[in-house]
This record gives C-alpha cells, sequence and structure tokens, in this order.
C-alpha cells in the first residue's frame, strides 16, 4: 500500500531542528523556504530524494502562469508546432474535445512571465541544494516543462510510467550524473486523486538498479514502497531524478481530473543548451510511436461506436 504519513504542522520549530532527528520526521514532512536551507531540510532531502516547501507562490502567481500558459498553447496550436526544440508536444482532447496540450516543453522560452518565476531569487536556497555551480536548466534537457495531466477520452497524458532521469544520459552515453527537478504545483493533489509517486532513497542506488528495478515506462503498477507526494496549490517539491517515480492516474474523469505542474532541471554538468534547430532525442521516438498507436486506437473505437 502507498504510504501517507500524517501531515507534520509546517512551523519554525520544525525547520530549526537539528539534522540527526531527520528519522523522526514523516514522509509527509512540509517545509518551509526560507533564505537559506537548514541542516534538516538537507538532510531530510539527502536521506530520501525528495522534499516539499509549502505554497511558495501566490494565488496571484499560480493564475498568472496559468494564464502564460494557456496563451503559448494558443499560440502553439495556430502555428500547428509540433516540437520545441526538438522534444515533442503531448497534444490530446479536452473535456470538451477540443485540442489540449498536456506537456509542453521550453514554456520559459517563449514567456516572460514563466521565465521570470523559475528565475525567481526566492529559489536561490534550491539552487544551492544541487551545489554553488549549478544553473536553473530552462534552456537544456527539456526546458521549463508543463504538464497538464487529464483523464478524459482521447487524452494524452493522464500518467506516467515508472522511470527514472538517469535514462537520458544513458541515451547520451554520458554518465548519470545529480540532477534536481523542481516543480511547482497549480492544484491540490492527494494520494486519493492520484499524483507524484516516489520510492524514497532510490536515488542512491546504483547503475545496475538504476537500469532494471523496473520495466522503464510501461509499468505503472503501485509499490509497496512508494510515498504519494501530497500537494497544495503554489507548492514546491524537489526530487532527485535518479530516484524512481511515477504518475498516478486520478481516478475522475473530466474537468475534475485536471492536475497541473512545472518541472524545471538544476543542472551541474556541461552546458547544453538548445533551440530550433536540436534534434529530437531517440527515446523520444518511441514516445511518439505509443502515443500514436493510443491515439489510432481512440479514433477507431470512436468510429465503431459511430456505426452502431
Amino acid at each position: 500500500m502507498t504510504a501517507v504519513a500524517e501531515s507534520y504542522a509546517t512551523t519554525p520549530d520544525l525547520d530549526t531542528l537539528a539534522a540527526s532527528r531527520v528519522e523522526e520526521l514523516p514522509l509527509a514532512t512540509r517545509f518551509q523556504l526560507g533564505a537559506e536551507l537548514t541542516p534538516i531540510q538537507r538532510a531530510f532531502f539527502d536521506k530520501h530524494g525528495f522534499i516539499v516547501f509549502a505554497q511558495v507562490a501566490t494565488a496571484a502567481e499560480i493564475d498568472a502562469l496559468d494564464l502564460a500558459v494557456r496563451g503559448i498553447q494558443d499560440r502553439w496550436l495556430a502555428e500547428g508546432r509540433k516540437k520545441v526544440f526538438g522534444i515533442p508536444l503531448f497534444v490530446g482532447r479536452d473535456h470538451e474535445g477540443q485540442p489540449f496540450i498536456q506537456r509542453f516543453a521550453f514554456t520559459s522560452c517563449f514567456s516572460d512571465v514563466l521565465r521570470d518565476f523559475v528565475l525567481d531569487a526566492r529559489f536561490e536556497p534550491v539552487r544551492r541544494l544541487v551545489g554553488e555551480d549549478a544553473r536553473v536548466g530552462h534552456r537544456e534537457k527539456d526546458g521549463l516543462v508543463v504538464n497538464r495531466n487529464l483523464n478524459v477520452p482521447g487524452t494524452q497524458y493522464k500518467s506516467l510510467g515508472w522511470h527514472t532521469d538517469g535514462l537520458r544520459d544513458l541515451f547520451y552515453l554520458r554518465q548519470i550524473g545529480p540532477q534536481l527537478n523542481v516543480g511547482f504545483h497549480f492544484d491540490k493533489t492527494t494520494k486519493a486523486t492520484g499524483g507524484l509517486r516516489i520510492l524514497p532513497g532510490t536515488h542512491k542506488q546504483g547503475i545496475w538498479k538504476t537500469l532494471t528495478h523496473k520495466p522503464y515506462f510501461v509499468d505503472n503498477t503501485p509499490d509497496p514502497a512508494e510515498i504519494a507526494v501530497e500537494t497544495m496549490p503554489g507548492d514546491l517539491t524537489v526530487h532527485d531524478g535518479r530516484a524512481w517515480h511515477r504518475v498516478e492516474p486520478s481516478p475522475f474523469v473530466g474537468p475534475e481530473s485536471l492536475r497541473r505542474t512545472m518541472y524545471v532541471p538544476y543542472l551541474t554538468d556541461a552546458y547544453q543548451p538548445k533551440d530550433e534547430s536540436s534534434k529530437t532525442p531517440p527515446y523520444h521516438y518511441l514516445g511518439m510511436a505509443a502515443r500514436r498507436v493510443k491515439r489510432a486506437r481512440f479514433e477507431l473505437r470512436e468510429r465503431l461506436k459511430a456505426r452502431r
């Protein structure tokens, strides 16, 4: 059964605990993000490979970010855009049957609002969690990714199977290095409504378990050792991409199933920016093929229904 510990009060006393007391904290602990990360915060992240900071963004900021994403969708759909800097878009249908981009890439390169937010000084302590030489990779990897998981007929992105982000480095024949995924959450998520699942501590596994512990992406079966990362609107999460993680689909259908998140990598390896001339990574072709098959099956079912 997925673990969900009782929430721990987000009080100043919590953040001043000694690092040696990390074993006392439940996995559902929510911290406050200050000017510096505290020893207990660093110890929690080092032990488990993830951490949650409560409501670092205001309701007004969430509305502005969502409006910017909607504007990007309008432009990209009007342009008939299929890829961004070589990264495919996931385009499905919304609850009204209209085209709906469910996974965006490099969004901060197309919106001042999004760029200014991810580069805001309030997140400087998170950058230093990676290292003094770390940078926000909003022009690298897949850039600032916006996910809009929606469970409706014709959806392209309601869940995501077990994986680590180390697979991307292996495709490029690079050594798997630290990569922190910093997530901004627009909606409330609980164990019951789906969302991010992580196997705590697996960010410290060896290369063999990184490759073989689970079949990548095709398996979305709950693991007895997983933790459901529960969030409130405006929360910030950080998880080490080397840990095994997945996205549980919402049990709801329609607008109430929508979960909106933004993720940006924090990196320490050689700077490798992308642009419109960048090639599509090989592993994305596998995903594109799988989505085409899924779309074809859905369209075939719809045609058969119409004939009845």
